[in-house]
């Protein structure tokens, strides 16, 4: 072996030993980057245009959703969208798009702030009259079809925060969706509504615990444009303690009997 070859191998060997140079280490952290920017957008795409979880924060929508519960939102329920398109404006929709049903529960952007997300149950149509005459809701003049039921079971899941009030639960047909809505008999504030006719392009909704829901009773329809999707499925639920509450260990509790609860 001649002297070259010797220090050839001695320089392959040095060179070895001193690791990656700077523009191999920028190489791989510029791959990195890349790799890690095509998660988050993947991420992102699929909860714009597929599926999103959502968590419920307030009562509106009891008994059909607790405080607490984790749901999931069919995103893709009325047309597939542009993915991000409708984080700068309305949404651009590749299929459809297809209207809600009467009966759908929805998540939208909250017509008055369009940075909060609202959950309601649709219950007029465009076109539709809607009006509530003694806590009975009529839509195009006739009742939405409802039957008292006993609401003990209901009464032991619900949350702290409402257990006083002396609830009347009925189970309500609206649609294609029977689900139960309750009113509080103590509570006379939402007792009527005069009568509207839901303009075009837009729905009146609702929540399910009447006397305890700000929806288009105070604030007026939803443009579609402003709708997300439609809940589907509960995947996760806990109650956490109410701010100030002075019992806050008994208000955490976990509900497992209410994961994989379908949404109606």
């Amino acid at each position: 072996m001649d002297n070259q070859t010797v220090n050839n191998e001695e320089m392959q060997t040095v060179g070895a030993a001193t690791g990656p140079t700077p523009v191999d280490r920028k190489k791989k952290m510029i791959k990195e980057a890349k790799s890690f920017i095509v998660i988050i957008l993947s991420v992102l795409a699929f909860r714009s245009v597929l599926f999103e979880p959502f968590k419920i924060p307030s009562g509106s929508m009891i008994p059909t959703l607790l405080i607490g519960d984790f749901i999931l939102v069919n995103k893709f329920s009325y047309g597939f969208k542009v993915p991000f398109s409708d984080w700068f404006s309305d949404p651009i929709y590749l299929t459809g798009p297809d209207a809600p049903k009467r009966g759908d529960v929805i998540v939208f952007k909250y017509p008055k702030d369009p940075n909060l997300n609202y959950i309601k149950r649709v219950v007029g149509l465009p076109g539709d009259t809607v009006e509530v005459i003694d806590k009975v809701v009529y839509v195009n003049n006739e009742a939405i079809t409802t039957t008292e039921i006993d609401g003990k079971e209901i009464m032991e899941d619900m949350d702290e925060r409402y257990k006083s009030y002396e609830f009347k639960f009925l189970e309500t047909k609206t649609g294609d969706a029977t689900h139960v809505s309750q009113v509080d008999k103590g509570n006379d504030y939402f007792a009527n509504f005069y009568k509207i006719t839901v303009p075009k392009d837009q729905y009146f909704v609702m929540g399910d615990n009447r006397d305890f829901s700000a929806d288009s009773r105070r604030w007026g329809t939803v443009p579609f444009a402003n709708i997300k999707g439609k809940a589907i499925m509960i995947w996760f639920s806990l109650s956490v303690p109410w701010p100030g509450s002075e019992d806050e260990q008994e208000s955490w509790k976990f509900r497992p009997w209410r994961i994989g609860k379908m949404i109606n």
